[in-house]
């Protein structure tokens, strides 16, 4: 037995180490998984941020303010659709024209054929944003035109017949920036909707 212990005593600096050793090394193994999980993630809200600058959903998607250089984004309500309360007048006929639609000075109101439409909050507030929408509803959405995938019809000018040729990736990097975004609660009005008058052939 005392040769034993001896040989354990002797032999205790080596264990130590290993045994450190091993403890690192698991860490590490088992933490790889979770560190490559966090550089994907942020790799895709960057892309995601590339894209919707690129497309330009700031255009219609965010409120103005006046500038030195005219109307430009409010950082403040940037994504968060047109502002909830603003009232607006009707919009100016121009069926005997050649004109085909006008727009509210921000861009966030539209007319037009179709009716009256609303640039929506693309932030993540959950009442009045796409903060209760997943990630299949988002895509669904751009893909079939229809506001959460199913209901009614996204309206001019969203090119969304366009942006429905994204990459199953890029759209969702575009929902995992969108979701980054700070939520601003801001009810965007119901669009009014103009249904397509069937005209008889002559």
């Amino acid at each position: 037995m005392r040769g034993g212990f001896r040989g354990v005593k002797d032999n205790f600096p080596k264990v130590a180490v290993l045994t450190v050793l091993g403890v690192f090394l698991f860490l590490a193994v088992k933490g790889e998984p979770e560190a490559v999980a966090v550089a994907a993630s942020a790799d895709r809200v960057a892309r995601g941020r590339y894209l919707v600058n690129a497309i330009g959903c700031d255009d219609c998607h965010s409120p103005k303010k006046m500038g030195a250089q005219g109307p430009e984004v409010d950082p403040a309500r940037r994504l968060s659709g047109h502002p909830e309360g603003s009232k607006l007048p009707a919009p100016p006929p121009i069926s005997d024209t050649p004109w085909i639609a006008t727009a509210a000075w921000d861009l966030t109101a539209w007319s037009g054929p179709w009716g009256v439409s609303y640039a929506f909050n693309l932030t993540p507030d959950e009442n009045t944003g796409i903060g209760s929408w997943s990630e299949v509803t988002f895509v669904k959405a751009i893909r079939t035109g229809r506001h959460m995938g199913v209901a009614r019809p996204i309206l001019p000018p969203m090119p969304w017949t366009v942006y429905r040729n994204l990459s199953d990736e890029d759209l969702s990097a575009v929902y995992a920036y969108l979701r980054t975004l700070p939520p601003i609660r801001n009810r965007v009005p119901e669009p009014i909707i103009v249904e397509p008058t069937q005209v008889a052939s002559q």
